[in-house]
């Protein structure tokens, strides 16, 4: 009899941990602006890819990334891209692009977690040759 009593309480606690359990990834209002840099050289004209729930650098192959954008540049401001509408959680960033101070293709990346419900974070993208 106690056990037909655990089952109604075991069902509602699943309910409410895949509930609150929530994935990286687009349908929030939280922005990254994303900032390829070498040397504090900004890079223009690179492209940052983001993968969702990614703690860890998901290589180099670009079509296991879930989106993408090339940066570009504003009067008064350094090369950047915003990824816009994103939920809590973890991201990986992965940019490649071209210094020409060095005439090199340059390429890195670097995780990021979002605790935030919204919000925006500037985030330097280190790149090397």
């Amino acid at each position: 009899m106690k056990f037909l009593k655990l089952i109604p309480i075991s069902i509602i606690i699943l309910l409410f941990i895949f509930s609150s359990c929530k994935k990286a990834g687009t349908g929030g209002a939280f922005t990254i602006a994303a900032f390829p840099k070498h040397h504090s050289v900004p890079i223009k004209g690179a492209i940052i890819y983001i993968k969702y729930n990614a703690k860890d650098f998901p290589g180099e192959d670009v079509s296991v990334y879930d989106d993408s954008g090339v940066v570009d540049t504003m009067p008064g401001e350094d090369p950047h891209f915003h990824f816009d509408g994103l939920k809590r959680g973890n991201y990986y960033l992965y940019s490649v692009g071209y210094d020409s101070t060095i005439s090199q293709v340059v390429k890195g990346g670097i995780p990021v977690e979002i605790n935030e419900k919204e919000g925006e974070v500037d985030v330097v993208v280190p790149v090397t040759e």
